[in-house]
């Protein structure tokens, strides 16, 4: 029997294990995919999330794996800017910067500073279940047993929805694209993430390596046409973002649905709780799904110093973390509603424009502060 096993070896879960590593407590992470290998696309880790890396003595591994971002543009689909932030006094204060990184760069340092002893891969939970201890039964007839249960299985998670019941999944009406291109910026580029708004999608860009940009596209879902190239619904943009498309093999491209989670009543069971999307995924629109996780982690760790009843443990996480998450989905949901307006962008654009800029400083401090 395990005593502690975490159903999810993304980000979340792995910086969970590696948080419970660091108390010497005994856990195994089960994932279903056969390896960590390169899926997915980039993704940003806020000042909040390279933090907590720093504590677990991981932040020079993550920032040499992947790009230091020095500042947020959002800008026009021409290329003029809306708003900035810049973020190097925040740098500064907190020790830490944001960095873009492939995810599975990522997932990899998270994973080898754990040890592969501790995750068994091409584990797909089908069935848990509530015994004296929980029954966890896996794909190809596997089983096992475990006292305390974290669901780190994501937002259309089996944990949440076989043992908490609850949860309903919102579509945001949005098709994203992600994908990777060998492309070398525009000096000015290299160290800044930019999103630029058109009507009705979006385009956002960012350096993850020496070679390698990130890059994601949006449109309203009434916009989108199946059999249509994206770069078709990009022809207006900034003749940069065609040349981005044009240097991605299609291999290196994924789409989905922008989708998040309705805020549910509780996280955790007995002994059992959720973390990251299985128990607040958000929209994407402001860089934090993972980050999020990430302080999911830490806040269990730090109470975890000073309670030993794992129960005591989830009923004061939630309560911690309930405010700032709930804050970060529906501010998040605003944003991509906002963004992807079809009619009136410039007078959108031109208010924006109004906002100072020590104000979007105070918005990230708010997101980026920890809360323990």
């Amino acid at each position: 029997m395990n005593t502690i096993s975490i159903i999810g070896a993304g980000i979340g879960g792995l910086t969970l294990g590696n948080i419970l590593k660091q108390h010497q407590l005994d856990f195994k992470v089960y994932e279903s995919a056969p390896e960590i290998k390169s899926v997915g696309a980039g993704i940003m880790m806020a000042v909040n999330a390279m933090q907590i890396f720093d504590r677990l003595g991981l932040k020079e591994k993550i920032e040499n794996a992947g790009n230091k971002v020095h500042g947020i543009s959002i800008t026009d689909e021409s290329l003029k800017p809306i708003t900035k932030t810049s973020i190097p006094a925040l740098e500064k204060k907190y020790n830490s910067c944001n960095v873009a990184i492939h995810r599975a760069e990522l997932q990899k340092i998270l994973a080898a500073n754990i040890g592969y002893e501790h995750i068994q891969l091409n584990h797909s939970l089908n069935k848990i279940e509530k015994k004296d201890n929980y029954s966890l039964h896996f794909e190809h007839g596997v089983q096992a047993e475990s006292k305390i249960v974290f669901g780190a299985d994501g937002i259309k998670s089996k944990i949440r929805d076989q043992i908490l019941q609850t949860g309903r999944i919102r579509n945001a009406g949005q098709k994203c694209w992600r994908g990777l291109a060998e492309f070398d910026l525009p000096e000015e580029f290299k160290q800044e993430a930019i999103e630029m708004w058109g009507k009705g999608k979006r385009f956002g860009f960012v350096k993850i390596s020496d070679t390698k940009l990130y890059w994601y596209a949006l449109v309203n879902e009434k916009m989108y046409k199946r059999d249509l190239n994206i770069s078709n619904y990009f022809e207006d943009f900034h003749p940069l973002v065609l040349d981005i498309l044009e240097a991605t093999l299609e291999d290196n491209t994924i789409l989905n649905d922008i989708i998040d989670l309705s805020p549910i009543p509780l996280w955790y069971s007995e002994n059992l709780c959720l973390i990251g999307d299985a128990a607040h995924a958000t929209t994407p629109n402001m860089g934090q799904g993972a980050c999020q996780a990430i302080e999911d982690a830490y806040i269990i760790g730090r109470l975890l110093e000073t309670h030993q009843d794992f129960n005591v443990v989830f009923e004061k996480f939630q309560k911690i973390r309930r405010d700032k998450v709930n804050y970060i989905v529906s501010t998040s949901w605003k944003i991509g509603k906002i963004s992807q307006w079809e009619k009136g962008n410039a007078m959108r654009n031109f208010l924006m424009r109004l906002i100072p800029e020590s104000t979007n400083q105070k918005l990230a401090e708010k997101i980026i502060k920890l809360e323990m």
